[in-house]
């Protein structure tokens, strides 16, 4: 009688515990507020996001009036144009490149606004600024925009989308509404803008200059040391495991497959991730794009950087910094640029300073004067072996440099820069105006 007391106990107990367990089962909440809170799955930010047409931007306009040509590359100025074009419905969108004789003639004639991207742009990527309809646009790249305001055909404005690097041209229709509106807020009035002249340097490559002097702003700023911590987290999968060793000049981030280098001499960030399969060729589409989520998913844009370039074959993009006014900053030390090197589904090398350039100190600010494109053609034209077609681009724009009485600062001063066979390089201006050739 005593053994069933004791096994009717043990069943009893069984019982209670079971009861007790399947409780707390059933009413257990995990604390979620904690998991949100944890910093290695929360999203990093250094700085803000942007969207597209903030990054792929154009950096000219030039209007071809009656064999006169005007432009500006004024950030607000193209920025309203933009913005305005974007509530344009632009339809029956295709290839047009048969029909051309030649692609300087169509870009250059008279009657177009020739809008200027620095790189070639996909036209998937640019549907989310500028609405083209229908489902099945060809897919291509293109580096101007023109806008054609005297040839309408009947009631439609064309509107041609060119590639001057594979001299292909698509042609597009927007309503005579657009076409008009546009002509008035801008064609009409291009004569407020600077003049320009044709450069022929080749018969397949036409460069427009300002005929005149330009003043342009020298700029000292105060830069402001990114946090490498919080590109740490925001790079790594898994920052707990990332081990940080002190370099000579710098410091070094590492896991089992990855590396971030920080340089403080030179002020650049390296982040490799060598495991990263290559030998796979994305799209351009899906190259720039994925290229610009990465910074905005991986610490943000912490300047007025845009995209210049890109390359399918090596799988790179390039966006360069650019001033308040919109010209270009170019640096030989690459701090003026975020390089991305992809694999075929994570970043292989991401390169870009680890500084912000925040306000400029105004009063360092001075006012100088930079040679028309006539002193520089001329220039050139005298230089040794310089050869034509070998000539890109020829532009004004703003050096960057340490400040050479305070190494703490930088400057931003501009000079003339050229595309030369495939490299950029730069002719300094001396005190008295005048000009030579080389990188300082």
């Amino acid at each position: 009688m005593r053994y069933e007391n004791i096994k009717s106990g043990i069943l009893t107990i069984l019982v209670l515990v079971s009861i007790l367990l399947t409780w707390n089962l059933w009413t257990y909440q995990p604390n979620y507020d904690t998991m949100e809170k944890n910093k290695y799955v929360a999203e990093v930010t250094v700085s803000e996001k942007q969207e597209v047409q903030k990054i792929v931007k154009p950096d000219r306009v030039l209007f071809h009036i009656k064999g006169q040509h005007y432009g500006t590359n004024n950030t607000a100025e193209l920025e309203k144009m933009i913005k305005d074009m974007g509530r344009w419905s632009i339809f029956d969108v295709k290839n047009y490149s048969d029909k051309v004789e030649n692609i300087e003639d169509l870009i250059h004639g008279n009657g177009n606004a020739e809008i200027i991207f620095p790189g070639e742009v996909p036209i998937e990527l640019y549907r989310s600024v500028l609405p083209i309809e229908g489902k099945r646009v060809p897919s291509f790249n293109f580096n101007r925009i023109i806008i054609n305001v005297e040839d309408a055909e009947k009631e439609n404005g064309i509107v041609y989308f060119a590639s001057t690097e594979n001299q292909q041209v698509y042609i597009g229709h927007i309503s005579s509404t657009n076409l008009n509106e546009f002509n008035h807020d801008f064609y009409k009035n291009a004569n407020r803008y600077p003049q320009y002249f044709a450069y022929k340097a080749t018969d397949k490559r036409t460069l427009f200059l300002p005929e005149t002097e330009t003043e342009m702003t020298t700029y000292k700023y105060l830069p402001v040391t990114l946090n490498s911590d919080e590109f740490k987290d925001a790079l790594f999968n898994d920052p707990s495991f990332v081990q940080k060793s002190p370099l000579a000049h710098g410091e070094e981030y590492t896991n089992d497959s990855s590396k971030m280098n920080i340089n403080f001499d030179t002020n650049i960030l390296s982040y490799v991730n060598p495991t990263a399969a290559d030998n796979y060729l994305d799209s351009s589409y899906g190259l720039v794009k994925r290229s610009i989520d990465f910074v905005n998913e991986h610490g943000g844009w912490t300047d007025a950087f845009r995209f210049v370039s890109k390359s399918e074959y090596q799988q790179s993009v390039t966006f360069r910094l650019y001033s308040m006014e919109g010209y270009p900053v170019f640096n030989d030390r690459g701090l003026s640029e975020i390089n991305e090197v992809w694999g075929k589904d994570e970043i292989n090398r991401y390169v870009r300073p680890n500084i912000s350039l925040d306000l400029p100190l105004v009063t360092e600010t001075k006012r100088v004067t930079r040679p028309s494109g006539h002193a520089v053609v001329e220039f050139l034209q005298k230089k040794k072996n310089f050869k034509p077609e070998l000539l890109d681009k020829l532009i004004l724009g703003y050096r960057m440099e340490r400040d050479s009485e305070e190494k703490k600062l930088i400057l931003l001063e501009p000079a003339w820069f050229y595309l030369y066979d495939g490299n950029w390089e730069q002719i300094t201006m001396e005190n008295q105006g005048g000009l030579k050739y080389g990188l300082e």
